[in-house]
């Protein structure tokens, strides 16, 4: 796991920190593993009052691992088990897949995190950042809802997080065009929380200070602020079930072997 996150731990905060940054800390099956692991393991931590996560080297997040993309390519699966696609819709992790976890547990964390984003956040590594309850973004991050690039719908529970954070219109024109969009779009669109020079150092800040204050309080605030949503269970197993139709299609095929091929696309009609 320590290959691809580390935790270090300093009066009640975790600074967390995705450790691949060789590959702008992408998302490959280690990758999805050590977030749910860390996310659970933290969750019986003692002690713990915030939690700080992000990416080193370049980037926060540059989503899924080029290489799943590539296995889709040569398959026809979901690029992790070969030819043979997962049933998404098993519920592993309590409301979430294994995938879903990865985001949903820092959402279920008993303390606020602060998701401290640079670089990129694309696609799956945007979903990471949601699974945040704040999020602090350098000014000149690049952020993307980037799954229909690639035949898909975002899947990792980002859908139920987006819809209590963005206006229904921004969050379809995000999500049906896959388009980059800037941190100061972010933070008019209310994905992003803070834009400041230095994320982490802001976010440790703040986390700091949100660890000297009474950690019955804090938790009980998340608590109260986690209920005030409507129920996620409905919204995280339709995607699931949307993805697992898609994965594999024939159209969801060319998407990936036009964006490796570098082409131009070509869909059949539906």
């Amino acid at each position: 796991m320590e290959d691809r996150v580390q935790v270090s731990m300093s009066g009640g905060v975790a600074d967390v920190r995705m450790v691949r940054a060789d590959k702008m800390n992408a998302l490959d099956a280690a990758m999805f593993a050590a977030l749910v692991d860390t996310a659970d393991k933290l969750s019986r931590e003692k002690g713990l009052r915030a939690v700080v996560l992000s990416g080193e080297g370049r980037a926060f997040c540059a989503g899924l691992d080029m290489g799943r993309f590539a296995a889709m390519k040569e398959s026809g699966g979901d690029g992790i088990g070969g030819a043979q696609k997962r049933d998404l819709s098993l519920r592993t992790h309590g409301l979430c897949n294994h995938s879903q976890q990865a985001v949903w547990g820092w959402r279920q964390l008993p303390v606020p995190v602060i998701a401290a984003v640079h670089g990129v956040a694309f696609g799956g590594g945007f979903q990471v950042a949601l699974g945040a309850d704040m999020r602090y973004v350098a000014p000149d991050t690049k952020m993307s809802i980037m799954e229909i690039k690639w035949g898909l719908v975002p899947d990792m529970a980002g859908t139920p997080i987006l819809a209590s954070l963005v206006r229904d219109d921004i969050l379809r024109e995000l999500t049906y065009t896959g388009r980059i969009f800037t941190a100061q779009e972010a933070l008019s669109y209310g994905l992003a929380t803070r834009v400041v020079d230095d994320p982490r150092a802001s976010a440790l800040e703040v986390a700091r200070e949100i660890a000297g204050k009474s950690p019955d309080a804090i938790r009980a605030t998340k608590r109260m602020l986690n209920n005030l949503s409507v129920d996620p269970g409905p919204a995280l197993l339709a995607e699931s079930v949307e993805q697992m139709k898609l994965m594999g299609g024939p159209n969801q095929t060319e998407a990936v072997r036009a964006n490796i091929e570098k082409r131009a696309p070509n869909f059949a009609d539906s």
